[in-house]
């Protein structure tokens, strides 16, 4: 089956000039390239089948190769592909044929709806008007995801060769946060998965600068961080991962997908922490060693 992307890039890296730090930014989910095909085989609209897209936050992170470090972006939606789940976690009842026990058919993100090739979009509307083939999974999988995270690990490999270690800076948006009991929503959630995918001091930096601006800020709940942070970040072998959550609602219409007044001071604060993790000895990070914000 030829790729869906055949005519066009599917992802994209964007490298700096030069590489100055061990960062490697990562924006899995903001693809909006949608394939004619693919639109062809939904039932919904175009709005609606957009309401899973993390929605500009590869714009919000896009000083980042400018700064010295790589951005690797997704252009296929995630409604599409979803690289942030294992390679083949699908749900048997998308597809024509019967899947083997080779696939991931009983995860909870696959009983959700949400496994590699979703099923269903934000507030659970069904994404295909027929069964899929498994064809086009193994097109999107082998074609797509494969060379995704290919790209992913050469970055890594390159911050590691260069500095001794790799910071995997993962980048996402979500829905507002419903207020719970006296607790206020958070804006920024940052997943480390319970302390095990990256040094405590980077988790502390980036709390800091997002909660210095005045946000709020709450760590792995309700996201403890997806596939990518759980898979690359190996801190004992040198490599960082953390997941950053921002709530969509501090930049953008959740309704119309349509940016709001409050973008640009966004963006100007994320560019402000990409300069200050550039700013981290990689060997404080590598020992342990207290970090502050300049």
């Amino acid at each position: 089956m030829r790729s869906d992307y055949w005519d066009q890039p599917a992802f994209e890296t964007v490298r700096p000039r030069r590489l100055v730090a061990p960062l490697v930014f990562n924006s899995p989910h903001s693809g909006k390239v949608y394939p004619p095909r693919f639109l062809a085989m939904t039932r919904l609209d175009h709005l609606s089948v957009r309401q899973s897209e993390d929605a500009f936050v590869d714009e919000l992170f896009s000083r980042a190769p400018h700064m010295g470090a790589p951005l690797l972006r997704a252009h296929f939606p995630r409604a599409y592909l979803d690289v942030n789940r294992e390679p083949w976690e699908l749900d048997p009842k998308m597809f024509a044929e019967p899947l083997s026990d080779t696939f991931n058919t009983t995860s909870p993100r696959v009983a959700a709806g949400l496994g590699t090739l979703a099923r269903v979009v934000a507030e659970n509307k069904p994404i295909y008007r027929e069964r899929l083939s498994l064809d086009d999974a193994r097109m999107r999988i082998e074609g797509i995801y494969m060379p995704y995270h290919a790209a992913l690990q050469k970055l890594l490999t390159e911050a590691i060769a260069a500095f001794g270690i790799a910071v995997l800076v993962d980048c996402h948006s979500m829905p507002r946060i419903g207020r719970h009991g006296d607790r206020a929503a958070p804006d920024i959630v940052l997943g480390d998965r319970y302390g095990t995918t990256c040094a405590p001091a980077l988790m502390d930096l980036v709390e800091t600068v997002f909660s210095a601006a005045g946000l709020r800020v709450a760590r792995n709940r309700p996201y403890a961080g997806g596939y990518c942070t759980r898979t690359y970040g190996r801190p004992h072998h040198g490599v960082h991962a953390i997941q950053i959550e921002v709530s969509r609602h501090l930049y953008m219409n959740e309704a119309t997908l349509e940016k709001n007044a409050g973008f640009e001071p966004l963006r100007a604060l994320v560019e402000g922490l990409v300069a200050t993790l550039i700013g981290v000895d990689p060997v404080s990070l590598a020992n342990g060693t207290r970090i502050a914000a300049e």
